[in-house]
Order: structure tokens, then sequence, then C-alpha cells
């Protein structure tokens, strides 16, 4: 197998966009990019992308310099063992999986540089909204992983113990946006536009509204404000929303995938941990 540079462990969703922005970006080639996974049907798709893809995970990481692990909470501890033996200290080894500290991680691997990250789907669009933690590294560690990201959206730097709740406003944010752009697409739809049009004059104006926040810092009770002239057809409606509960309803949202979150996370770490290695090569 020949050297590639970064190796993602899990073909899944993530594992997918991260991939198709690192070629995107610009930053890599499909060569360069080796992909695991299991499932042959997954595995087929993913070569059909022109990336190259091997189910063999301790391969992989023989012949990468970083390793990007994204698979599900309840396979990391069974991908940890298969791995374990063959992560150096010349590794840097990237984590996308929900609940998993850099600690536990570390309990595993040995003191290697570790960093923990949130993207979201829109990193094969170069778009996403991607959160960072990290430990035991050094600033050349940093200042390389940041700038993979930077190049693949906004990246913030945050404190490990915030990563839940960056996970359900950043990545299943996206889904609950997506959500509302497809339910204010159907109100369009029931006064008079095709789905076609309906759809696109409503990705438009969300994309415009996030601009108005992102590009002035604004907040958006302002830029609403601008919008809402007195006995106006917008207040109604906006009243009206909010007499249904909309705003209500995206907070409960929010905080019953944090805290369904934090359970997995719990149930992850109490686990048996995995034999700590003794010989980081």
């Amino acid at each position: 197998m020949k050297q590639c540079k970064i190796a993602i462990l899990g073909g899944g969703n993530i594992g997918t966009s991260l991939a198709k922005g690192l070629i995107a970006s610009k930053q890599f080639t499909c060569r360069e990019i080796l992909i695991t996974e299991k499932r042959e049907p997954r595995i087929a798709h993913l070569k059909s992308l022109g990336f190259r893809v091997t189910d063999n995970n301790p391969e992989a990481v023989s012949h990468a310099e970083i390793i990007v692990m994204s698979v599900k909470p309840q396979q990391f501890r069974n991908l940890a063992d298969e791995i374990r033996n063959n992560v150096t200290s010349e590794h840097l080894i990237i984590s996308t999986i929900t609940g998993i500290t850099c600690m536990y991680i570390e309990s595993i691997f040995g003191k290697v540089p570790i960093f923990r990250v949130m993207p979201n789907i829109a990193v094969e669009i170069c778009e996403s909204m991607t959160c960072i933690s990290f430990r035991n590294t050094e600033s050349d560690h940093e200042e390389r992983v940041l700038s993979v990201f930077d190049k693949m959206g906004k990246t913030l730097i945050i404190p490990e113990e915030m990563m839940e709740a960056a996970t359900v406003i950043g990545a299943c944010g996206i889904a609950f946006a997506l959500r509302f752009i497809r339910a204010m697409s159907q109100g369009g739809i029931e006064i008079g536009f095709d789905s076609e049009m309906s759809q696109l004059i409503t990705a438009q104006t969300v994309k415009g509204a996030t601009c108005l926040i992102t590009e002035t810092s604004n907040h958006p009770e302002r830029e609403i404000d601008r919008v809402t002239t007195p006995q106006g057809i917008t207040i109604s409606g906006l009243n009206e929303m909010e007499h249904q509960g909309m705003s209500s309803a995206v907070i409960r949202g929010l905080i019953t995938s944090f805290n369904k979150l934090e359970n997995l996370a719990s149930k992850a770490h109490n686990s048996a941990p995995c034999e700590k290695l003794g010989h980081i090569k």
C-alpha cells in the first residue's frame, strides 16, 4: 500500500464529507487520502467517487501521517483495539467521534497529539462551522490542523468541556436549520409557488439572513426590527409563529439533543477501558 497523508477511518457521512472537503479546498488529492470502510456497498460508492478505500484499519494507520477517526461512538472501542499497536508518536490523531474525550483517547494511545474536531456536513462544500479542542499538541501541530479546517469553512477553538454543546448547535444544528428551510418552502407552495421556485427563494433568503449576521455581527433582533413595521405583515407572521411555540420548540429540541448526547458520552466512558499502550514508538 502506498503512503498517504490522511487516513480517514470510517467512510460514513462525516468521513465522506470531510474527504470531499479536503479535495474541494484543493489541499489534497484523492491519492493522498485513504478511507477505511467495512461495508461493501459503501466501499463501491467511495471508489466511484475516486477515493482510495481499504477495509484494513491498521494498515491504513501505518501508511498515514494524519489519522482521522470518524466512526460511531459505539464503534470506537473496537476501532481503538484494532489500530492501537500501529499508532506512533509521529501521528496526529483527529477525532470527530461524538462524546469521546481527548483524555479517553490518550488513555488508549498514550501521549500523542490529539485533536477533537466537530465539523458539520457542509464541510464538503467548504462551508462548515468546525469547533476544535486539543491535547498534547505543539504550536506547529495546531497550526497545521487549523490551517486544514480553516480552508473548509469557519473554525473556532473551544474548551473541550463545551464540545457537546458545540456538537448540538454546529453539527445537529444544520439539520435543524434545514428543517426550517423545508417548512418555509412548504409554506411557499401553500401560498402559490411551485416547489422549485419556493425552495430557491427560501434558500437564498436564509442565506441572506445568515450573511447579515456573520458580516455585521449585529444581533438578529436588530435586523428583525428593520423588517417589522408597525401593524405590518411581518410582525403579524412572527407573532403567530411565537404563539405556536417556535422559539420554545427550537430551544427544547437543542436541550433534548444535548441531554441525549451527554447520556451517550457517559455510557461510552463508563465502559471498561482498553489496556493502555506501553510502547509508543
